[in-house]
């Protein structure tokens, strides 16, 4: 079964918007061999702006940020600890640096763990969601009841950032 592709506009928000959205919906990775995967979304966290001190966007415009200053819609690729691909959608208006970092999907959880199934890396940095052949996100017609938290992993952004309640999951 197939939904309906996300249009721009649905990434044209503020993130704290997009972000719980995202849940429920099915991001479609096509695999090497040109056969689509679909996957139900069921846990994001939400990066917002240059003040959030999560956010790499606090640290300055940068070559690595520079897709999240572009209008939302694109995918934000990125390496942690030198080996994990972290996935995200950004959000909001240009000049607003925003992500989603999909945290996991149904039967696997775990950014890295996520990336590395569905061979996400480097080259999907850029990517526009509204025209991608390889990676897009569908409506799948479910609305889940969405929890929230803290974020994980982000000790250093300082307590007050740590303490946001920007994570959504299923």
């Amino acid at each position: 079964m197939t939904g309906i592709r996300l249009k721009r506009d649905f990434f044209i928000r503020d993130v704290l918007d997009v972000a719980p959205d995202l849940l429920g919906k099915t991001i479609v990775i096509m695999s090497v061999d040109g056969v689509p995967g679909r996957y139900r979304v069921i846990e994001v966290e939400a990066y917002r702006g240059s003040e959030d001190k999560a956010c790499h966007a606090s640290k300055g415009r940068t070559a690595r940020t520079e897709v999240m200053y572009m209008e939302g819609g694109r995918l934000y690729v990125y390496l942690i600890y030198g080996m994990y691909w972290m996935l995200n959608v950004v959000a909001g208006a240009e000049n607003d640096p925003q992500a989603v970092l999909i945290r996991g999907v149904e039967n696997l959880n775990g950014p890295g763990k996520l990336t590395k199934k569905f061979g996400i890396d480097r080259t999907f940095y850029g990517e526009d969601l509204s025209k991608s052949d390889r990676i897009w996100f569908e409506e799948s017609g479910f609305t889940p009841a969405v929890k929230i938290s803290e974020r994980i992993g982000i000790d250093y952004a300082g307590d007050y950032w740590k303490s946001r309640p920007w994570r959504f999951f299923v």
